[in-house]
């Protein structure tokens, strides 16, 4: 069962994996791998709509029920079946949100995925987790509530964490729908929002003690016109506690590329973009 990308065609023009056709990102460095060859920014295309999704298979990995939450188990039985098939290219086309080299690392042990995953979940606000007690598997609702959730894989007891290839993949997200090729023709703002809201008034990058609205909820239009952006030169850096600061490359309508630094803020959904300044 694949759920993923709606064709191979929608590739970003710039950093993309040769085995999955989406963007290349690597957890374990502090910036995006660099490519000097540019090549040619991206244009925008048509996106087909969303596949709706099939049965659970009969033959699915056992997955713990979730008390208060029916839909858990089956969305995370389509992404156990995905993990026992063994397919690192479905996986990290159906994990879109996830960076794709963050995949390899996490499901490189499908045997201790679907350990974790066999066991009964729990549930906080946004977030559900199933554990062996040895690897922990978890998930976020919102994407349980989409009929598959793709989970995220920590020894067990390690706190659960976005690090900077997330923040990174976030910022390559947003810029991949202003030029018209979204990684998945569900990565909408609508469903899966990457900016900031406004409200509650919580942003305060620099630990000012005074939190504010994230400015880019109030001017959302900033980077209108944009037709491109080097996936390969996106680079990130840790500012304060709970807020990472990603630069790229971004090509306006008249064909001008300028570095655009971008500053984001962890919550439990993973980061949110609230600052685009040159």
């Amino acid at each position: 069962m694949v759920i993923g990308l709606a064709a191979a065609g929608l590739l970003l023009a710039t950093g993309c994996d040769s085995v999955s056709g989406i963007p290349v990102d690597d957890p374990a460095t502090g910036a995006a791998d660099t490519d000097m060859s540019i090549p040619p920014a991206a244009t925008a295309t048509a996106v087909a709509p969303a596949p709706a999704l099939p049965p659970v298979p009969a033959d699915a990995p056992p997955v713990g029920e979730v008390p208060g939450v029916p839909e858990a188990a089956p969305a995370l039985q389509r992404f156990a079946a995905d993990v026992r098939a063994g397919g690192l290219a479905t996986l990290q086309e159906a994990c879109w949100t996830i960076p794709p080299r963050t995949t390899q690392t996490m499901y490189a042990d499908p045997d201790a995925v679907l350990d974790a995953l066999a066991q009964p979940g729990t549930a906080t606000d946004g977030t559900i987790t199933w554990t062996d007690g040895v690897t922990s598997v978890t998930a976020e609702r919102d994407q349980v509530a989409s009929g598959y959730a793709c989970g995220r894989v920590f020894p067990a007891g390690v706190e659960p964490a976005h690090d900077d290839a997330d923040a990174r993949h976030t910022v390559r997200r947003y810029l991949a729908r202003l030029v018209g090729q979204p990684l998945h023709p569900d990565d909408q703002e609508a469903e899966y929002p990457l900016v900031c809201a406004a409200n509650p008034a919580t942003w305060d990058p620099q630990g000012s003690g005074a939190p504010e609205p994230a400015p880019l909820a109030n001017n959302p239009g900033i980077l209108t016109g944009t037709t491109g952006f080097t996936d390969q030169l996106i680079g990130s850096q840790q500012l304060t506690p709970g807020y990472m600061s990603v630069t790229a490359p971004v090509t306006n309508a008249s064909g001008v590329t300028q570095d655009r630094t971008f500053v984001l803020a962890d919550g439990d959904n993973g980061y949110c973009i609230g600052e685009i300044s040159d």
